[in-house]
């Protein structure tokens, strides 16, 4: 592995970081807000580490490697999420440790919080708050790619490190045009919330917050209640709506976008998509209307929100489903742990797995009642490879086993069964609400400080698909002269 190449891309990173942190650190000087000093703080730490960085290392034009790619993206993040921690804590509206959470919570699109008092933040913070999804909702390594010089012939390593999904697939040839293809998508989706938040009545700054929440899949809001603060139906929609797009595969929409609308209904995942949340949205409803004795239309409008919501990994609530029946919840959960599409800025294991998976099984059942049947599994009229399959069951495996080990060492830290769980899932699913102490009021500010820790790993392991950063725990992986 080249360091050099390593060390001088993350200091492009860092510089990057900067860049983003003087537009919160402008309107605290427009506002006369404290904070300034704060942003003022962390933007000088951001270019004096760039600078460290790339003094150290060299931008060598060879073709970057496997390890290099994975490096850059999980050194990358690190980086990123620490950087991001500054504001909260040179400020002093954080400790450390929470302040990396809230961080790390912020990028990953995870959206819980240790802040149990949002409202009494400055603008400034509650903006970085909400660019911190964003950037870290397409990837940051992503809009990394697309807005700066290409670097060096192995990018597709640094993207498909990043990438969601058990398969990354390119829209266009070149991996730097993929990437400005699909920043540029996730712009205008955002710049089309902020405009139709703004006509649901919210300020422009209000509106541009949100904007970035929704379209990032993160689920961050300005205020205590989140989305139950406005009670707004209007808003609420046009919510529903943004969550479900941007839980369904970017990649997808550039193709819509060149070929036409038919290709949606030509895609497995997308359909299936589609009808897992309608078919959860109904039951929802029809369990509100049964247990709760809501109307028909305040249980359609409360499950609509939370379906979309929950199974985009956005997080934004507007209305306690932890009082909700259990059959309710139970499908939340659910939701929780199939996440959006591949593809998306949303979490989760990802529709195509499921679909791959039930594929798999309906398969292998055939071949025990025909065993000299040849087992194929296609998808969008594709024999998928053995080596996706395999991919397919391993994640599936290692996400579910993750998600136990930290519901586990939650429990012997103190933390109650139910919550235990419910962090564990929406951790790993980069969802937020939970559960009993976490639950859909509440913050993840009681947890133990070991269970905080574990947290954030289990957010960036979760964003990261695991394997990105586990493959860095290796010791072979840092080797001179391992070729990979």
């Amino acid at each position: 592995m080249n360091l050099q190449v390593v060390s001088y891309i993350l200091g492009r990173l860092s510089l990057a970081t900067a860049t983003a942190l003087l537009f919160p650190f402008v309107l605290a000087l427009a506002r006369t807000e404290t904070s300034c000093l704060a942003f003022a703080g962390a933007i000088l730490s951001s270019i004096l580490l760039g600078g460290l960085l790339m003094t150290s290392g060299r931008l060598i034009s060879a073709k970057l490697s496997v390890r290099e790619g994975i490096a850059i993206t999980g050194l990358g993040w690190i980086m990123v999420t620490t950087l991001g921690m500054l504001p909260y804590s040179l400020g002093g509206y954080l400790p450390v440790l929470e302040g990396i959470f809230e961080s790390i919570s912020g990028f990953t699109g995870t959206g819980a919080t240790v802040i149990d008092s949002i409202e009494t933040l400055p603008s400034s913070i509650l903006l970085w708050r909400s660019m911190t999804h964003w950037f870290g909702g397409l990837g940051i390594v992503v809009i990394f790619i697309a807005l700066l010089p290409q670097v060096g012939r192995g990018a597709v390593h640094m993207f498909n490190a990043e990438s969601t999904g058990p398969t990354s697939d390119r829209v266009l040839p070149r991996i730097k045009a993929t990437a400005l293809a699909l920043f540029i998508i996730y712009v205008v989706f955002t710049l089309a919330a902020w405009i139709a938040f703004m006509a649901c009545g919210l300020d422009p700054l209000t509106a541009i917050d949100h904007a970035f929440s929704t379209t990032a899949t993160g689920g961050f809001s300005t205020y205590d209640t989140s989305v139950a603060h406005f009670n707004n139906p209007a808003l609420e929609g046009w919510m529903t709506f943004f969550m479900v797009l941007c839980g369904g595969n970017f990649g997808l929409y550039f193709t819509v976008w060149k070929k036409g609308p038919r290709v949606l209904w030509k895609n497995s995942e997308f359909k299936a998509y589609l009808v897992m949340l309608t078919a959860a949205t109904l039951l929802i409803t029809w369990n509100l209307m049964d247990g709760m004795g809501f109307s028909g239309t305040e249980s359609f409008r409360y499950a609509a929100f939370q379906v979309a919501s929950i199974s985009s990994t956005t997080g934004f609530v507007s209305n306690d489903f932890d009082v909700w029946p259990s059959f309710s919840k139970l499908l939340i959960i659910l939701l929780m742990f199939i996440g959006g599409c591949a593809g998306s800025t949303s979490g989760g294991i990802k529709v195509t797995r499921f679909v791959l998976l039930f594929k798999m099984v309906y398969s292998i059942l055939w071949q025990k009642l025909h065993p000299q049947m040849l087992a194929h599994v296609k998808m969008n009229g594709q024999e998928m490879p053995e080596n996706v399959l395999y991919s397919v069951a391993r994640f599936f495996f290692v996400y579910i086993m993750l998600c136990v080990l930290w519901a586990f060492l939650m429990i012997c830290d103190g933390v109650p069964a139910l919550a235990a769980i419910g962090v564990s899932v929406s951790t790993m699913g980069s969802c937020g609400p939970g559960f009993g102490m976490t639950g859909a009021t509440c913050t993840y500010s009681g947890l133990p400080e070991f269970s905080k820790a574990l947290t954030c790993v289990s957010m960036l392991l979760g964003r990261l698909e695991m394997f990105t950063l586990l493959a860095m725990l290796q010791p072979a992986f840092w080797r001179q002269k391992k070729g990979w």
